[in-house]
């Protein structure tokens, strides 16, 4: 059994040193280090041979004590001595040197030397000539591996010079195409009819060119962030079965003008060479933005690029077989030329799923996920509107972190619940400490929004209310439509009014006073009023009218300032006609709440003392009854 950490088994991870360009660096240092050695021990004399070292006088000595037993010189340099008690010595002497005239010059007579037996034998040259040859071949190698380097990296300059203008995409064939497919995408199911008929025309086109019909030039998908449009064109790619490019816009726009069109005709001729198949602009917006909308005149590179994809999609060459295929989020600055048909024939829009829709996503989402028995995605999808595929999938990864935080092997209906507040709000903040004071007017603000939710006609029901602060809110009453609404009528929009006016109105009611907890809810009122009398005509003073077109100058994509199609005296009119729906939604609020005084003084003591309610528990209180989650009845409120 192997026991040791994944890190340690296995080198050739992206951190090892001997993985991707270190591997050259950390090879050339052991090679280097090992040369080295070799010639150090190489060049060294082998003293396991050699044994000790004298001096010539030492030397002189054991002869005249006659304890040498034989001298052997090697070479004319090296003199091997054996001494009488088995023990070697070496003495190292110069070529020139003559030992029996120093030996008798250090006072040995030539009768002593007689006794001592005298060999010599030539010399091993071989660790001499190893090193010398070393000397010779290790600077020329690495002079040779420089130079190397420096063609090589001058002739991958001349790569990247050459390659600056070729497309960047990445090309997916049928044998390597991603295993996403038309099953793993919902809640699009319109999308998915109208790509399907590309998907067939790619298969078999004599089916349609039988009929006369010609291959669309080009899909545009047009929706809002997270409605999985790079989702379905990576589902196109893996059911059409014909090579597919994808590209996102910002990898056309360089520093250079010129370039970007460069790429343009780099990719649509390997998309040629390989046809039938599909080009995926991600994100065309980046490219495709209406000409004469930013700076440079006509030769900015932004412009050169589209004019590029202009000529490529429907220019001077037809019959091509090759589909484009783009996503963006602002179809309303795209170029009009890039949206004519014979270039993107096909707009197909994806918005945020209905109830039908996010129930089919989230059961796509949690597959392969341990759900608990009590967690109902039909109900996770009735209490989940306006939210897109993206926040759907969110939804079901934060609650898997949250059953595992909690140590469950299940994900549960209350982690579900937790994670679409999550979702919306943010996470809950309970350590934060506030007073008892303030506590308090958090509780009627927020129960001044309830009631009015319950009372009023034209709006949602409370899906559950809370004091705990979550987000930046420091409180909130969540309400959420039974079904899915897609017209909102005026008396709607005079309701949500008052129902956010509720807040301010319970402080002035309760307190007597004002507080900044309700700036936010006035900034939504105002802009809901303004959109009724701005934008809808719903103002029975100012009449069926729209003011401001919205088309003042377009500055890189965005208008510095809506179109002002109206005189000052109607400006007027507009402020006062906002002024007098929002008053009078906020005296209406006041009034009601008023006329609610003891549901308002009841909910705000059970909020205190158990800080959120959930649907069930408030239509309870509204209607009279003590919700039976709650334990104790509440506490007389103190009075203001």
């Amino acid at each position: 059994m192997n026991t040791k950490p994944p890190e340690q088994q296995n080198n050739n991870t992206p951190n090892s040193p001997f993985a991707g360009k270190n591997a050259q660096r950390v090879w050339l240092i052991v090679g280097v280090i090992v040369l080295l050695l070799f010639v150090v021990i190489v060049g060294q004399p082998n003293s396991a041979q050699r044994g000790n070292r004298v001096s010539l006088d030492q030397l002189a000595e054991f002869i005249r004590q006659g304890n040498v037993a034989q001298i052997l010189v090697r070479g004319g340099t090296d003199v091997f001595i054996e001494l009488r008690n088995g023990q070697n010595v070496f003495y190292y002497k110069e070529r020139e040197t003559n030992i029996f005239q120093a030996l008798t010059a250090f006072g040995v007579d030539e009768e002593t030397l007689s006794r001592v037996e005298f060999q010599e034998a030539p010399g091993d040259n071989t660790s001499n000539f190893v090193f010398q040859l070393l000397i010779a071949v290790v600077p020329t190698l690495i002079i040779v591996w420089l130079l190397w380097r420096m063609m090589r990296s001058v002739r991958s300059g001349q790569d990247q010079a050459m390659s600056f203008g070729r497309s960047r995409a990445r090309v997916v064939r049928d044998m390597e195409r991603p295993q996403v497919t038309f099953n793993d995408v919902a809640g699009a199911e319109e999308a998915k009819q109208e790509l399907a008929e590309v998907v067939e025309f790619l298969k078999e086109p004599e089916k349609f060119i039988r009929l006369g019909a010609r291959i669309p030039k080009g899909v545009l998908m047009i929706g809002p962030p997270g409605t999985g449009k790079t989702l379905m064109a990576r589902a196109v790619a893996g059911e059409a079965g014909v090579p597919f490019f994808s590209i996102s816009g910002s990898e056309f726009v360089e520093m250079f003008v010129g370039v970007g069109a460069s790429r343009v005709r780099d990719l649509f001729e390997r998309a040629k060479a390989e046809s039938p198949a599909i080009v995926f602009v991600d994100e065309i917006d980046a490219v495709g933005r209406h000409r004469g909308a930013g700076l440079g005149g006509g030769h900015d590179e932004r412009e050169q690029t589209l004019n590029q994809i202009l000529v490529e999609m429907d220019g001077f060459e037809t019959g091509t077989n090759v589909i484009v295929m783009a996503a963006t989020n602002r179809p309303d600055i795209l170029d009009p030329a890039l949206m004519r048909p014979g270039r993107f024939d096909r707009k197909v829009t994806m918005d945020n799923p209905d109830i039908k829709g996010r129930l089919e996503i989230l059961k796509v989402h949690a597959k392969g996920k341990p759900l608990g028995a009590d967690v109902d995605l039909e109900s996770i999808a009735k209490i989940t509107p306006g939210f897109s595929g993206a926040d759907l999938e969110n939804l079901i990864n934060e609650a898997a972190i949250l059953a595992a935080r909690r140590n469950k092997k299940a994900i549960g209906m209350s982690e579900m619940q937790e994670s679409m507040e999550r979702v919306v709000m943010g996470p809950e903040r309970k350590s934060r400490v506030i007073s008892d004071k303030e506590k308090r007017k958090i509780a009627f603000h927020e129960a001044g929004h309830a009631i009015l939710h319950y009372v009023l006609e034209h709006t949602y029901p409370v899906h559950k209310i809370t004091i705990v602060a979550r987000g930046r809110a420091g409180g909130y009453v969540m309400g959420l439509p039974d079904e899915d609404t897609t017209l909102v009528s005026k008396e709607m929009f005079e309701d949500m009014i008052c129902v956010t006016m509720g807040g301010r109105a319970a402080e002035e009611i309760i307190f007597n006073q004002f507080t900044t907890g309700a700036s936010n809810d006035l900034q939504q009122a105002t802009q809901r009023a303004r959109m009724m009398v701005m934008n809808f005509g719903m103002s029975e003073a100012l009449g069926p009218r729209s003011y401001g077109s919205g088309s003042g100058s377009l500055f890189l994509g965005r208008e510095l300032y809506d179109a002002r199609d109206y005189s000052e005296s109607a400006a007027e009119e507009i402020d006062n006609e906002v002024r007098r729906i929002l008053q009078t939604a906020y005296h209406r609020a006041k009034n009601t709440l008023m006329e609610n005084r003891d549901k308002l003084d009841t909910l705000a003591a059970i909020l205190i003392e158990h800080e959120t309610l959930d649907r069930q528990m408030f239509e309870e209180i509204m209607e009279g009854k003590m919700p039976s989650g709650l334990q104790t009845a509440p506490s007389a409120p103190t009075p203001a």
